[in-house]
């Protein structure tokens, strides 16, 4: 079998994690970086192919006829054109759940860091405030508990169950908006979105993207926030509109903003979330932590091996 992965430094830099469960399964050729462009040159004749962002397209089926196998590197399969591979006989398999703690740690870091200030606090501290004060303490930069906050979770799988149970702990109340409201157990509440709108101290997104769910954050939904809401978003980049959010940030419609994704990744010099006031961005690292790294490699390897037992697992385009 031969096997080609697109792009390995979206998950192993330095080679810090091993993709040899991948490479050992046949004749593999790895990329550090493939362009778009270059996909279909770069599969030839595989019969599979690994990666993470890549646009798997049917003009790459086309031209690439001996390719019957895609694994995604990933939750999310939005890159590869399913109708395309299921027509050509090629089957998809992702990688489900396995970031489930490691993007509810960091979705709570983004809260934490605004309500606590920890950057600010950080900052002063740098810049000598704390040396040259005369108190133990100053407490200048007002912050807040989360105690009795009310969180709302858009989407309500895996990540946005976590969540919850992690929002209950710091004794939040919590709201949830889902096709599924029959599955919202436990300490949350089940609510329409304009309620959880209307009601949250923080919206945190946790949706795929799909037509009912692109750009559902935009100035409607942002006007419906409190002012003194924190909105957050390490789900994916499009379920947000990036102007509208950057609009409502610069002009006080909202009091922040915790953003892990955009729309066109990287970001580009003109997104207009750049400069936005009170916007803190990671660079879609809510996901990468070692342990959560090796624990996707470990599926992806599991489903090639499964899916050239002839008993795939994981398939998106069944």
């Amino acid at each position: 079998m031969k096997i080609v992965i697109l792009d390995s430094e979206t998950v192993s830099r330095g080679g810090d994690v091993s993709l040899d469960g991948i490479a050992s399964q046949g004749e593999c050729e790895v990329y550090g970086y493939t362009p778009n462009d270059s996909v279909a040159e770069k599969i030839g004749d595989a019969d599979a192919v690994i990666c993470n962002k890549c646009l798997i397209t049917e003009e790459v089926f086309e031209k690439c006829p001996n390719l019957k196998y895609v694994g995604l590197f990933a939750t999310g399969y939005n890159n590869v054109d399913l109708d395309a591979a299921s027509k050509h006989g090629a089957v998809v398999c992702n990688v489900p759940a396995y970031s489930t703690d490691s993007v509810a740690q960091h979705t709570f870091a983004l809260i934490l860091n605004h309500f606590n200030k920890i950057r600010e606090y950080a900052d002063t501290v740098d810049n000598g405030d704390w040396v040259n004060y005369k108190l133990f303490t100053y407490f200048y930069i007002p912050t807040y508990e989360l105690k009795g906050m009310t969180i709302g979770i858009i989407g309500y799988g895996d990540i946005g169950r976590r969540v919850a149970e992690i929002a209950a702990v710091f004794g939040m109340n919590v709201l949830a908006y889902t096709r599924s409201p029959e599955k919202v157990s436990g300490a949350a509440k089940a609510v329409p979105l304009d309620e959880l709108l209307e009601k949250s101290d923080v919206v945190t997104m946790h949706c795929p993207l799909n037509d009912g769910t692109r750009e559902m954050i935009n100035k409607d939904a942002l006007s419906k926030m409190k002012k003194t809401a924190y909105f957050v978003n390490t789900a994916r980049g499009g379920v947000m509109n990036e102007q509208d959010l950057a609009d409502a940030l610069n002009n006080g419609v909202i009091a922040g903003a915790g953003i892990d994704v955009l729309t066109l990744e990287p970001m580009r010099e003109d997104c207009p979330l750049r400069n936005a006031k009170n916007c803190t961005i990671t660079p879609h690292i809510a996901w990468a932590p070692k342990q959560t790294r090796e624990r996707l490699l470990e599926t992806v390897a599991e489903n090639l091996r499964k899916w050239a037992a002839g008993t795939p697992q994981n398939v998106v385009n069944k």
